[in-house]
């Protein structure tokens, strides 16, 4: 109810209406409101609070991932509520707003912040944990996450191996609502089976899916030898067999389970020739369990989502771990 009346724009009772800091919404305006954050609600000219208070409560019905107690929809509307243009009776920076919204939050472990972007989002108070509208990675950049999505790529330069994956992957995936994130390492290739990571994703029905990632450090193309930081992807090919055709073993539900769908990324680029000869040697039904993620799939879902960047890569070691043959 008290988000509702921000959304509507009333002033509390007992407080003056030089401390209301939310804009005043008529039901055309209400209507507006709803269908700028992609919903079809419009309001049917009962009591606005109460509707709105009705309408925020079927969003919250919505069904969403278990990785997130608050679904996507909500988070668009408290962007839209605290969009700064909509400042009232105190400046841009709306810390007054925010303040009393995080008010209305605080007892659901919910705050609300605005990022380098100038957008309102929301995050679990204990663990920071970003709840956001599923990310848009082709959306406009701003000029801040431009500059960090340069940073990311330096990194990316740099960086080993495991360093793309522990640093980069690992925090993306769990970002994105995926769970139970184990990363195999590379001390032990023994125990890989062909997947540096796996992990599961809940769908809205509960059901439950299995992902692999395969990672490479470099860009993954079709010639006929590695050369440089360059990887074939024929030696991807042996290593994707391997990972749709051994099991896992999940803890928690105390079974061995196949991986669903496998993930190749590459810290470089995945040239289509090497997608199309990966597609071509693998049959119809392991075809379609392959996804691809690359260089610039990885830059901006890791800036759209609002990641703290990784520190500076350390130079790979000139001695390998690997024990002599």
């Amino acid at each position: 109810m008290q988000v509702a009346d921000m959304v509507c724009g009333n002033t509390p009772d007992g407080v003056a209406h030089e401390e209301n800091y939310f804009k005043y919404r008529s039901s055309s305006r209400l209507t507006e409101f709803f269908a700028d954050i992609d919903t079809d609600f419009c309001h049917d000219g009962s009591t606005r609070k109460l509707w709105v208070a009705e309408t925020l409560d079927k969003i919250l019905s919505e069904p969403h991932s278990s990785a997130y107690a608050v679904p996507g929809t909500f988070a668009r509307v408290i962007a839209r509520l605290m969009d700064r243009e909509d400042a009232t009776n105190e400046s841009a920076d709306r810390t007054k707003a925010l303040a009393a919204l995080n008010r209305a939050l605080a007892r659901d472990g919910l705050e609300a912040f605005y990022a380098d972007d100038s957008t309102c989002y929301l995050r679990f108070a204990g663990t920071n944990a970003l709840v956001a509208p599923s990310p848009n990675p082709h959306r406009p950049l701003s000029t801040a996450e431009v500059e960090r999505r340069e940073q990311l790529a330096s990194y990316l330069d740099t960086a080993s191996e495991d360093e793309l994956i522990e640093e980069v992957l690992l925090p993306l995936f769990r970002q994105l609502g995926y769970h139970r994130i184990t990363a195999a390492g590379h001390r032990d290739k023994a125990l890989e089976y062909g997947k540096d990571v796996w992990m599961r994703f809940t769908l809205p029905t509960q059901h439950v899916l299995y992902f692999g990632i395969q990672a490479k450090k470099g860009k993954l193309d079709s010639s006929g030898v590695t050369r440089g930081s360059n990887a074939n992807i024929a030696e991807v090919y042996n290593q994707v067999l391997m990972m749709l055709g051994h099991e896992i073993f999940d803890p928690e539900i105390g079974k061995r389970v196949l991986v669903d769908h496998a993930f190749i990324v590459a810290g470089g680029t995945i040239t289509k020739a090497a997608r199309a000869w990966l597609g071509n040697k693998l049959d119809a039904s392991k075809r379609s369990q392959i996804l691809f993620m690359d260089r610039e799939d990885i830059l901006n879902l890791f800036v759209v989502t609002n990641l703290p960047l990784p520190g500076p890569a350390q130079p790979s070691p000139m001695v390998s771990d690997e024990p002599p043959f």
